[in-house]
């Protein structure tokens, strides 16, 4: 690991395993505890690092001095990217999905401000930079660029993911994740043993596609995991007054914060889940909290 790269891990927290009761999970015979790697760091938390982590270590070790990606202007993904790359000394460039906005988001605003030029693309130029997963594959690229694809999504994010899973001290016998680009389910799924079950929430609609996406990024065939696609609430970052009320609620019942745009819709979805006794009664599940609590912003 790069030298700049582990001195700003001992700027993180631990990333502990919470237990969650109620007479909900008592009633199911079920057991409930939630990875909270939204502790790991204010910014760059959850599977946000666990996806950066080895890619910029790459990047690093290349000699580069410039990593560009792709998102939303409110992505996660290129918010811990431009505090990463400021932090360890990268130049970053990201190219936002659309047109500039009159007033830049908080999410880009911060972007601004830790270094990160950004860069406003059509969104059918933004479909068109989906081809592109290799470091270097994007066209025009510099000698010294770096291209990391949206999300993070590469092989050496699945590295990452392992070491989430290597943390996870308690047996268990299903892991829950929500679902952006497909990258994170995709290292859970290569890092658990197939007697253990992985269920990915989709945070979109018409998201049927990750599954070819994330069988491509497995190192091996796999049969002990599956997407639901029922919890988007509308589509990406789109909400309802029903997914607000339940994220409200547990979080006064278990004093963990959730964000309505990922792991609020995956709590959800394992909850109503619950209710309709998909899970079989004496299992253990773990949640993983994705972090990206800055998407709780308005």
């Amino acid at each position: 690991m790069h030298p700049k790269l582990i001195k700003l891990e001992t700027t993180f927290n631990k990333s502990v395993l919470a237990k969650i009761n109620n007479a909900m999970l008592d009633y199911y015979g079920i057991e409930l505890w939630m990875k909270r790697d939204d502790l790991l760091h204010p910014v760059i938390s959850g599977n946000k690092w666990r996806k950066l982590k080895y890619s910029l270590d790459h990047a690093l070790s290349l000699d580069v001095d410039t990593v560009i990606s792709m998102g939303g202007a409110y992505s996660n993904h290129l918010h811990a990217l431009a505090y990463a790359g400021n932090a360890i000394g990268l130049k970053t460039i990201g190219l936002i999905r659309g047109e500039q906005p009159e007033t830049l988001t908080p999410t880009l605003m911060d972007m601004k401000n830790w270094g990160m030029k950004l860069k406003f693309v059509s969104r059918s130029e933004y479909r068109t930079l989906r081809q592109y997963q290799g470091s270097f594959d994007l066209p025009g690229l510099k000698p010294n660029q770096y291209w990391l694809p949206e999300g993070g999504a590469q092989a050496l994010a699945l590295k990452g993911l392992a070491e989430l899973i290597a943390e996870i001290e308690v047996p268990h016998d299903v892991v829950c994740v929500s679902c952006g680009t497909g990258a994170t389910l995709a290292g859970i799924i290569d890092a658990v043993p197939e007697d253990i079950s992985v269920v990915g929430f989709a945070a979109f609609k018409n998201a049927g596609f990750l599954t070819d996406d994330i069988t491509r990024l497995l190192s091996r065939n796999c049969n002990n995991w599956r997407i639901n696609l029922d919890y988007h609430f509308g589509g990406f970052a789109k909400t309802t007054t029903e997914l607000i009320s339940f994220i409200n609620e547990f979080e006064l019942n278990t004093s963990i914060p959730l964000e309505p745009v990922y792991t609020g819709k995956m709590m959800y979805g394992l909850y109503d889940l619950l209710h309709r006794q998909y899970f079989k009664r004496g299992q253990r599940i773990i949640a993983v909290h994705t972090g990206g609590l800055q998407g709780k912003r308005k």
